[in-house]
């Protein structure tokens, strides 16, 4: 077997990260939905011929531990019979663990003849057929969320596949965007497979095999390393859901995490589930979250490849929440992974006090518009929210930042959406008083609010009212989500979910996000901090005196008689 000395395995690195994020960056570009070319919400990757990881971009990190599935099945549903210039699709939920929105395009890579690798790009298509435009919030069953593929040759060495892009066009509302969303993901893996081409010329495959072996193997003994080095023990913890979607009933979520010598055993034993809703998720986009969340606390200086997570080992139920089965509905399959990651951390801020994190706001918190008429167009306009982090154990949370689930999810521009749809946006702010106090407070969450310039319809789905983002070490919880639904005959509604309603022009939808949860004894926050939160309008001079006991003066300064002395 080739060898390759570690100069060449570091360039292998590093190139293939370049590569994977010159996919990216074609996907970004040649994309027709600002969901993908604005949002992001995306991720592609670049693989070895076994689907082991080796490049990833920036995107929605949640995807990203989940695509290697995706190969995998593609190769055990084809075997031998994968071709230079063939693509795949799929977006079966139960295979892949999402959505049906989001499809996983797949390329094999070849070199000379021979199978050296697989470009993969992952994107949300805004419409698949299901029983409401866009994302469905009542679906109770996978038949009632849109066109289901597995494993799906769309390309056949470079020549699209007739048949199977007229069915594409026959099962969506959106025809123009859908094929040419999916043109840009083709050309991502191609981008891929011409940039790898580059340095399989240079080094040949056998000198590159062997540098993404020491790769996996560098990924494995600092992974073993770092789990080596906590302390054993166990720690569990629990949160509840809202609902599922259909009823009013919280669902739990509950965790186990054991550290013992070089494993992390993590058991979901307790999680409610299957649910009636479309809160479930596949098993392989659970595993993903928790690497994600893994990732967040331990290593998170090296990337994630092939070798990562051995250490890793999850227990999941047979039937759960997370290890959704036929015909669960799974359309909002993320609406847990967030509860789930805050509990992951807040187990492991046990045995490594110094990256403790408190809890974030934690979900999606989804927006949606729309119009179906084809007379005046028709058109989806789907957006995540941004909210508060949690407190850490040497700064404050970070404040409208996009959940950990998302990445680099964003949402979408005042000017782009203003000048896609009619819609204003007519506010855009930091969340007084959102914040979880602390001696290192959480980060606040934020207030979008948006005006109907057109009868168009819209949908909601915002989370963690029952269990919002909790505190650390005495810090105390942020605020939950809340939503102001203004009619133009002065009808008020706060629905934190709601399924595609109409909204008559001069609608008003007010969005607020929660706060993260603090990290630390308020009362030991300093006086000058408090001062800062107030002059910028973070914390309000009632809230500064109710939890840290600092009273505010009207000139912004801290009146020390009448404050608590540290």
């Amino acid at each position: 077997m080739s060898r390759a000395d570690p100069i060449t395995t570091e360039v292998v690195r590093n190139f293939v990260i370049s590569c994977a994020e010159d996919m990216n960056a074609s996907l970004w570009r040649s994309a027709h939905s600002a969901i993908i070319y604005e949002g992001k919400d995306s991720a592609v990757a670049l693989m070895d011929e076994h689907g082991n990881m080796l490049g990833q971009s920036t995107g929605v990190p949640l995807f990203i531990g989940a695509i290697d599935v995706c190969v995998r099945h593609v190769k055990d549903y084809y075997g031998d019979d994968i071709h230079q210039g063939d693509i795949f699709i799929m977006n079966d939920s139960y295979m892949q663990g999402t959505h049906l929105h989001d499809v996983t395009a797949i390329g094999p890579i070849f070199h000379d003849g021979e199978l050296v690798g697989f470009g993969a790009a992952r994107a949300h298509w805004n419409d698949i057929g299901a029983m409401d435009p866009g994302s469905t919030m009542s679906s109770q069953n996978i038949y009632q969320e849109g066109l289901r593929l597995g494993p799906t040759r769309i390309m056949s060495q470079g020549k699209p596949i007739r048949e199977w892009y007229d069915h594409l066009k026959l099962n969506t509302r959106l025809e123009g965007a859908t094929i040419g969303d999916l043109g840009a993901q083709v050309a991502a893996i191609r981008t891929g497979e011409t940039r790898l081409g580059q340095l399989l010329s240079k080094i040949g495959s056998a000198t590159y095999r062997a540098s993404c072996q020491n790769i996996f193997e560098q990924a494995r003994r600092m992974d073993k390393a770092a789990i080596a080095a906590l302390p054993n023990g166990t720690w569990s913890r629990e949160g509840y859901l809202d609902n599922d979607g259909v009823g009013d009933q919280p669902v739990k979520v509950a965790l186990t995490l054991t550290v013992k010598d070089e494993d992390l055993i993590i058991d979901l034993t307790g999680t409610s589930g299957p649910v009636a809703g479309s809160i479930n998720c596949g098993a392989s986009q659970t595993e993903s979250l928790l690497r994600l969340a893994y990732k967040t606390m331990i290593s998170p200086e090296g990337a994630i490849t092939g070798g990562a997570f051995e250490t890793m080992h999850v227990v999941m139920p047979e039937e759960c929440l997370f290890n959704a089965g036929e015909p669960s509905a799974c359309e909002w399959y993320f609406t847990g992974l967030g509860l789930l990651a805050d509990l992951f951390i807040s187990c492991l801020s046990e045995a490594m006090p110094e990256r403790s994190t408190a809890a974030h706001y934690g979900d999606s918190m989804v927006v949606g518009f729309f119009s179906v008429d084809p007379k005046r167009g028709q058109w989806i306009s789907i957006e995540p929210t941004a909210g508060g982090w949690g407190g850490r154990a040497d700064s404050d949370g970070e404040s409208a930042l996009i959940n950990l689930v998302n990445g680099g999810f964003r949402n979408i521009p005042a000017e782009v959406m203003e000048t896609k749809f009619p819609v204003r946006l007519e506010e855009f702010s930091m969340r007084p008083d959102s914040a979880g106090p602390g001696k290192n407070r959480g980060g606040l969450g934020v207030v979008r609010r948006y005006k109907m310039l057109e009868d168009n319809f819209g949908a909601i789905w915002f989370e963690r009212s029952n269990t919002p983002a909790w505190g650390l070490n005495g810090g105390q919880e942020g605020q939950g989500p809340e939503i102001n639904l203004t009619f133009p005959d002065g009808t008020v509604d706060h629905p934190l979910k709601m399924r595609a309603s109409a909204l008559p022009e001069g609608t008003i939808v007010e969005c607020k996000t929660g706060g993260g949860g603090g990290n630390g004894d308020p009362m030991q926050r300093a006086f000058a901090d408090v001062a800062r939160d107030v002059r910028r309008g973070l914390v309000s001079p009632e809230a500064a005196k109710t939890y840290y006991g600092v009273v505010i003066q009207p000139d912004g300064t801290v009146d020390q008689s009448a404050s608590v002395i540290r």
